[in-house]
């Protein structure tokens, strides 16, 4: 059973999240911001991490994927980005996956479909 970590300051977000895929038969553990989100990290090595980017300050999740990145213990682990910050700041583009800048599976906008969601966590788990 694939392990997927839910990293996001929101609970009821992460309580959707994690019943969406527990209903799937995923392993859910979560963190509420981006440095217990890397440890978590590093404890449970998960198969896949779906991570906010606005939490304790708004480029948080940018700057925790590039710290997994650099980590060798944790330089392979898929990322999906989950977020609000294009709604929230009014931003007139989107973010779009890059090797060096946001070395990510994908980045989905908040609120996210169920069936959009568990598609990308499929491909991005190999299932």
């Amino acid at each position: 059973m694939a392990k997927i970590l839910v990293v996001d300051d929101d609970p009821e977000f992460v309580a959707a999240t994690g019943a969406i895929l527990e209903g799937e038969g995923y392993s859910v553990v979560s963190a509420p911001n981006g440095e217990k989100g890397y440890a978590a990290a590093k404890k449970e090595k998960p198969d896949l991490m779906l991570l906010d980017v606005m939490m304790t300050h708004d480029t948080e999740g940018f700057d925790i994927v590039r710290k997994l990145k650099e980590d060798p213990e944790t330089a392979k682990l898929p990322v999906i980005m989950i977020t609000g910050i294009r709604k929230a700041k009014t931003l007139p583009f989107r973010f779009e996956p890059d090797d060096d800048w946001l070395p990510v599976k994908a980045v989905l906008e908040k609120p996210v479909k169920p069936e959009t969601l568990l598609q990308h966590v499929r491909q991005a788990i190999g299932h």
